[in-house]
């Protein structure tokens, strides 16, 4: 008889930089072992969720209805972003040791709690259950990009070459896109476009400032292409798929490492503002060859798909199956 399916968890408060890296690892566990997946999003009443996690010594209470929270408890509990952190601290104890605890992204608190850090380099975690990992876990497959690609072909097959995936981000912490500097970007790929002779395709996050937003789009709407207003399926992985270069916006790890999952030049966008830990990160992916600096020129250029959600999902099965052994 087989093994029994696994049952992981990713959880996280719903925002897509922690739901996505979240569900990226789990299904990359899956890939190597028969995996239920289920998807957990947390809601916290009134203003605890804004609070530290050592200020909510009772989160299954504190918990808003629907969040799902309750046992029995999986196998492999794979958790992304503060607000989980309360439950993560605690879920080895819930679950008597059975669950197997992991914390995607710098917890910024002492490891100890929990049985497995994924990290990214440039936050410089420490600690002997770290994985540090360049980028963060995505979603990004071969298979999936073949898949999304056969959905939107009717839109995207006409579109000529080369093809450049435009990913935007927006306002951070350390980062901000003003409409000078949003009227600026759209100049460099209006040149680049009409250079190559090829075509965009355009999407937003939601943290794009409205006004820059609508530079770019009332800018970019007379080259051949597509651009996202947000409305109807989400064509993001099917432009990845269709892309002969993608462009991105420096402030986001995520859409830097999901673009550079797929071997295609990624060219990276300056933004307002300065981070040294984005800086450290966009350095190492310069120096493993993956991505260069947008300057309104498309290159061609190749290098090994990144593929460091693999490495820690084989990590991830490791210490699960380590762990099982010494039960059995």
């Amino acid at each position: 008889m087989g093994l029994a399916p696994l049952r992981i968890w990713a959880v996280s408060d719903g925002r897509a930089g922690n739901a996505g890296p979240a569900l990226g690892l789990a299904e990359a566990v899956a890939r190597l072992q028969p995996a239920e997946i289920t998807v957990r999003t947390l809601g916290w009443k009134g203003k605890i969720g804004r609070l530290p996690w050592f200020l909510n010594p009772f989160p299954l209470q504190a918990l808003k209805p629907g969040s799902g929270i309750i046992p029995p408890w999986p196998d492999i509990w794979i958790a992304a972003g503060r607000a989980t952190l309360p439950l993560s601290i605690r879920m080895r104890r819930w679950s008597k040791g059975r669950c197997l605890v992991v914390q995607i992204q710098d917890p910024r608190m002492p490891t100890s709690p929990f049985d497995l850090v994924v990290a990214p380099k440039h936050d410089r975690t420490s600690g002997d259950n770290v994985l540090s990992i360049t980028g963060s876990p995505h979603r990004v497959t071969s298979e999936r990009l073949d898949s999304e690609l056969a959905r939107f072909a009717a839109r995207l097959a006409p579109l000529p070459h080369p093809r450049l995936a435009v990913l935007i981000g927006g306002k951070s912490k350390a980062h901000d896109l003003s409409p000078q500097r949003a009227a600026a970007l759209a100049r460099d790929i209006e040149v680049a476009i009409l250079n190559s002779g090829g075509s965009i395709m355009a999407t937003f996050s939601r943290r794009t400032p409205p006004e820059s937003q609508r530079i770019l789009t009332a800018r970019l709407g007379h080259l051949p292409g597509i651009i996202w207003d947000g409305e109807g399926e989400n064509p993001y992985f099917a432009y990845l798929a269709a892309a002969d270069a993608i462009l991105v916006t420096e402030d986001s790890a995520n859409m830097a490492t999901e673009a550079a999952a797929t071997g295609k030049p990624v060219h990276v966008a300056g933004m307002d503002g300065e981070s040294r830990k984005f800086r450290t990160f966009h350095d190492e992916l310069e120096q493993l060859g993956i991505t260069r600096s947008f300057d309104g020129t498309l290159y061609d250029w190749s290098y090994p798909p990144l593929l460091e959600t693999e490495r820690a999902a084989s990590e991830v099965l490791r210490l699960h199956q380590g762990r099982t052994s010494l039960k059995g």
